[in-house]
């Protein structure tokens, strides 16, 4: 078992060394590959609440993004280019090529629901179906982005000013930064557990999560928008079955529409708001469960 976290038991930590960095990851159970990808400020923990149950169904792995807990860091290019999403999708689709896994499940939250839909777009032959979990897509939201969603999603223009600036302040205070962050959502601190919160602020300590934090939203407001308009402008558009879930109590369902969002970039995709915030696996992780595993098995 993995310290501090029951549901990770059975699971085994390991790194790989794929697309020109290592990627830290657990894995656990049996049956169709599952990959999961969490979000920021934080690592695969996030999974913790439902990887058990889902090891009873597949063969989870979950990893560390490029920048995010035990991954490597790599400095960011001065165009960002290295932690835009298709790069950060490289790293998995390597990841999991690396472990014998050339046609998967994938589910995503936040930052990793980013990651996962242009995995989706860049390697349909890959995903089998994607599961995105509180996330609009993200030219949409840069384009419709107005003064409620600018003031809650503070850091999506605060995080991509140019380096140091950002990472000067974050590092000054992190456990202040990681807090506001995470508490400032409707659920408060009632999601994380006492060894999960532990863990997220273990690695925000280090100045180059940071860094690699900083350098991925930034590739988010440059790259990643000229690859989404590409996709749109020349109709490409996820293949797989996609599901979108949000939580009904955070800023996507106050500020978007999300699933008319996703229309346009997905051909086959459904979804609706589940009654949490944004940290779904966290903070209503049956709710979730009772989404996800008959979308998968069906």
């Amino acid at each position: 078992m993995l310290e501090g976290f029951p549901g990770f038991a059975g699971f085994e930590r390991h790194t790989a060394e794929v697309n020109g960095v290592r990627i830290a990851y657990i894995k656990g159970g049996n049956g169709p590959a599952l990959l999961l990808l969490h979000g920021h400020p934080q690592t695969h923990v996030i999974w913790h609440k439902v990887a058990q149950t889902l090891a009873q169904h597949y063969t989870v792995i979950a990893s560390d993004l490029r920048g995010y807990g035990d991954s490597d860091k790599p400095q960011g290019l001065p165009d960002h280019s290295n932690y835009s999403k298709r790069v950060m999708g490289e790293d998995q689709i390597a990841l999991m090529a690396h472990l014998g896994f050339k046609r998967f499940l994938l589910m995503g939250h936040d930052r990793g629901g980013r990651v996962a839909y242009r995995m989706a777009l860049d390697h349909p032959e890959a995903i089998s179906k994607l599961v995105i979990l509180d996330v609009a897509p993200t030219l949409a939201m840069y384009e419709k982005a107005n003064r409620a969603f600018a003031t809650a999603y503070y850091h999506w223009f605060f995080l991509t000013r140019p380096a140091p600036f950002p990472e000067t302040l974050v590092n000054s205070h992190p456990d202040v930064y990681l807090q506001h962050t995470i508490a400032g959502r409707s659920a408060g601190m009632k999601p994380f557990t006492p060894a999960a919160y532990a863990e997220y602020l273990r690695c925000l300590r280090d100045p180059a999560t940071i860094h690699g934090i900083c350098e991925d939203y930034r590739a988010s407001a440059g790259i990643d928008l000229e690859h989404e308009r590409e996709d749109l402008a020349a109709g490409n558009k996820i293949q797989a079955p996609m599901l979108a879930l949000w939580g009904k109590h955070g800023v996507i369902e106050q500020c978007f529409k999300p699933l008319d969002e996703w229309q346009d970039l997905a051909a086959n995709v459904r979804g609706h708001a589940l009654d949490c915030g944004h940290y779904i696996p966290e903070d209503e992780p049956q709710l979730l469960l009772n989404e996800v595993l008959p979308f998968f098995a069906n």
